[in-house]
Formats: C-alpha cells, structure tokens, sequence
C-alpha cells in the first residue's frame, strides 16, 4: 500500500517514474515546438503562457482560499505599464524591472485585501471589479503612462540577447511558467496552502483551530496579484504596445472563466482552462473566416442582428461553456480528467 509518512512527500515534483518519464517528454515536446510550428502558432503559445501564469494566480485566490475577485485586469494593467515605465523612466533592466512591477501589483493586491476582509460573496466581487474598472481610469490620466495614448515597448534585452521576435519570447515565457507552475503547486501543499483551502472550506473552523484569517487572505489576494502583475508585464512585450482601454472588464471576465472552466482549487485545471480560452479566444475572433459557419452567421446576423455584433461572438461562446461546465461538471476540465481516469482504471467493471 503506498502511503506518505511525511508532509514532504506532498511537494516531491516527480513521485514515482512515470511522472519523470510523462515531464521529460513534455520538456521534448516544448523544446522542438518552436522548430516545427509557424510564427502564428508561436504567439499562440506565448498568448497561453501569460494566461496560465494568470489563471494559476487567480486560482490560489479563488479556488484555494475561496475569495472571488473580478478585478484582475486591474493588477495585469498595472504589471504592464509598471514594467515599461520602469524601463522608460528610470531605466531598469528587464530582469529588475518585471519583479519590480510584479511586487507593485503584489502591493496593490495586499491594500485592496483590506477593505474586503469584511466583504464576501458578490459584496467582495463588486468591490474588486470597481478596483479593476477604475485603475485603468486613473492610468488614462496620468501622463507619465502614456495618458489614452498607451506606451510602445522599450527594447528587450537580457544580457547579450535582445528578444524582437516571438520565437525568442518563446524561449523565455515557457521556462518561466513551467517555474511558476513548480512554485504555484508546492506553495499549495505546503502549510500556506492548507491555511487557504482551510478558509475557504470553513472560515470560522480554521480561525478556532488557530489560522489568521486577515494574514492568509491579504496574502492570497498579494501572491494572486503578483502572478497576474508579472504576466502583464510580459503581455506587455507581447503585444508591443499597450493602451488603457485593452485592459477592460472583458479581460476580468476571461480570467475567471478560464479557472472556472478549467476547474477550481486545481493546478492542472488552471492550466488545461487557460490553454483551451486562450487558443478559443484567439480563433474566434476570425470566425467569419471558417468556411460555411462564417457565412452561416453572416446571414443569420444580416437577418435577425447586426452584422457588427459576429465580431464578438466570443462573448457568447465563453458565456455558453461556462453554463454548460456550471451545469454538467462543476469541477471544470480537472473533473472531467479525474473521472476519465477512474473510469478506465476500473474498465471494464
């Protein structure tokens, strides 16, 4: 019978050879990737690395403590411009000026903690979706940001190696998730992360039996915020520019969906929901460009809507997969991996 006899064996990273052998062929696989795959599918790869990196910040606030947040395009805001005005104005090093910009929205993320300590529910949503609606204004207005004009991307250099294309932002990005992937799912088993889930299955419990509900929640809204800050730093060079307005409620909406979708309180659902919205986001926004179900809905637009509206239809998608999950399989894509896997190991009985 394999049992654990120590709290250590929680955050062993490979338990047993299989897990060696299955990471090692990823490794492979992320590795020859770009070698065999064009430019679009590169982006596409970055576009899902920010986005696990969020999705994993997110999940510690939400899914492991409980705490419901739809102001999260506040803190990607303020780690993109935060990276660039660092870089622009006080002439900081790429290396220095992410982890600097990421601790800013860590901070941000800790003062904002405070007032919804007493907050829960969609009380503590309300709250942070105002926190995420109004940085972006106060952004818009300050000229050292760009003002509504935005910011252009300062060169990328670390050391010697100047990035330009998505290629060499490939070779950074996947390196640095796969670490915080490695980070994200050992501070979950270690004592901070049983402190989280404790709140977020019983609060009242866990402070009886000795758990500091002010500390565990202002760190899991910091620890949240200091993920999502370092992927829009990141995103920022992406994109090669960044203006107020991309960073609305949608983009709020779009991350919690991706941990709901992929599954709460799970590492490899953040992962698995972040991978599938990112690459649907992406190609829905061509979508008159398929053939026959582009004109399909050029006609039943021109007919009954406007054809305006087609261009947004992602809106529809995301909210329709998000019922149908709430609905069907609460537990997202993780749970629907867990009870594939049962099922086959107990086939045919």
């Amino acid at each position: 019978m394999d049992m654990k006899r120590d709290y250590y064996e929680d955050i062993e990273l490979f338990p047993g050879w299989v897990e060696k052998f299955w990471f090692f062929l990823l490794l492979v696989f992320l590795g020859a990737f770009p070698f065999i795959s064009n430019n679009y599918l590169i982006y596409v790869a970055n576009f899902m690395a920010i986005n696990i990196i969020v999705a994993l910040g997110l999940n510690i606030l939400v899914g492991y403590t409980g705490q419901i947040s739809l102001g999260h395009a506040g803190f990607f805001a303020i780690g993109a411009f935060a990276t660039f005005t660092l870089m622009q104005k006080a002439s900081f090093p790429f290396l220095l000026a992410l982890p600097a910009a990421a601790l800013i929205s860590a901070i941000f993320g800790f003062l904002i903690a405070l007032p919804a300590l007493r907050l829960e529910g969609p009380y503590l949503a309300i709250a942070t979706l105002g926190f995420g609606l109004t940085i972006t204004q106060v952004i818009g207005m300050i000229d050292l940001f760009g003002g509504r004009t935005g910011l252009h991307a300062p060169e990328l250099l670390i050391g010697p190696w100047e990035l330009k294309t998505d290629l060499d932002l490939y070779f950074l990005l996947v390196p640095l998730t796969i670490g915080l992937i490695i980070i994200a799912r050992n501070l979950t088993r270690t004592r901070v992360g049983r402190a989280f889930i404790a709140i977020r299955d019983a609060e009242i419990a866990a402070e009886t039996m000795g758990v500091n509900l002010i500390f565990y929640k202002t760190l899991a809204f910091a620890i949240s915020a200091f993920y999502t800050g370092l992927a829009g730093g990141l995103y920022a060079f992406v994109l090669r520019f960044i203006e107020p307005e991309i960073f609305g409620l949608y983009m709020s909406i779009v991350f919690l969906t991706m941990v709901v979708v992929g599954g709460l309180g799970s590492i490899f659902g953040s992962i698995a929901g972040a991978m599938l919205l990112s690459w649907l986001d992406l190609e829905l926004r061509n979508i008159l460009d398929i053939p026959y179900l582009g004109n399909w809905l050029k006609d039943l637009s021109r007919e009954y809507f406007s054809i305006t509206g087609v261009s947004n239809i992602q809106y529809i998608v995301f909210g329709g997969i998000l019922v149908l999950i709430m609905l069907f399989e609460p537990h997202g894509i993780y749970g629907f991996w867990i009870r594939t896997k049962k099922y086959w190991k107990t086939w045919p009985f």
